[in-house]
């Protein structure tokens, strides 16, 4: 659904270990030096579905691939209803932490065709600017692992990376912006800053 509200929403995508977390307070910082209202937000929410969904970052096969999308789903629409919609009424900018190409790619992974994923998604407000945030795979597994001193969730599996890196690559929608995500992180912001800047009032 194409918004023609005054706000603007721009959203981070990208496999896990690329670097969004880290740009998007660089971003709102640079937004907010503009004198721009800026909402930072992300998917799962913390809300009452966003919580299942992160109790199966530990066990995924809990539930059937089905209710894990529409797990996804209630979520956004609930995101989109309290905060998203809200803030772009009021004509500010919203930056989420994955949205609906992160659903197309995660569950297109898991088996769904990513375009009737993104069909199902067609009540979302469609981002001004999707940044899909790219790196190989080795690189996220190192940073995930190495960097954030973590252990690899049921989302973040080798295998299922792959497939997830493969959909977004493939994916080709107008808003869409590639950002090379293996650069230096300040390198990283001026590629995000000069993306963003057309869809700025």
């Amino acid at each position: 659904m194409k918004h023609e509200l005054p706000g603007r929403l721009i959203v981070f995508e990208g496999i896990d270990g690329t670097g969004k977390t880290t740009q998007i307070p660089l971003l709102a910082d640079y937004l907010t030096n503009l004198g721009h209202k800026v909402q930072v937000t992300r998917e799962p929410t913390t809300g009452q579905y966003g919580q299942k969904i992160r109790e199966l970052y530990v066990q995924r096969t809990s539930v059937s691939r089905e209710e894990e999308l529409q797990l996804f789903i209630a979520d956004r629409r609930e995101h989109i209803e309290q905060l998203v919609m809200p803030a772009l009424e009021k004509g500010e900018i919203v930056l989420c932490d994955r949205y609906y190409l992160s659903t197309a790619a995660y569950q297109g992974a898991n088996g769904f065709d990513p375009m009737e994923i993104i069909k199902l998604n067609q009540f979302a407000p469609e981002p001004d600017i999707a940044l899909i945030f790219e790196v190989s795979v080795d690189t996220s597994l190192e940073r995930i692992t190495n960097g954030r001193g973590e252990q690899l969730n049921d989302f973040e599996q080798e295998e299922s990376l792959t497939r997830v890196s493969r959909i977004f690559s493939e994916l080709d929608l107008p808003f869409i912006r590639r950002i090379n995500a293996e650069k230096p992180i300040e390198e990283v912001h001026r590629s995000v800053v000069e993306a963003v800047k057309p869809v700025l009032f």
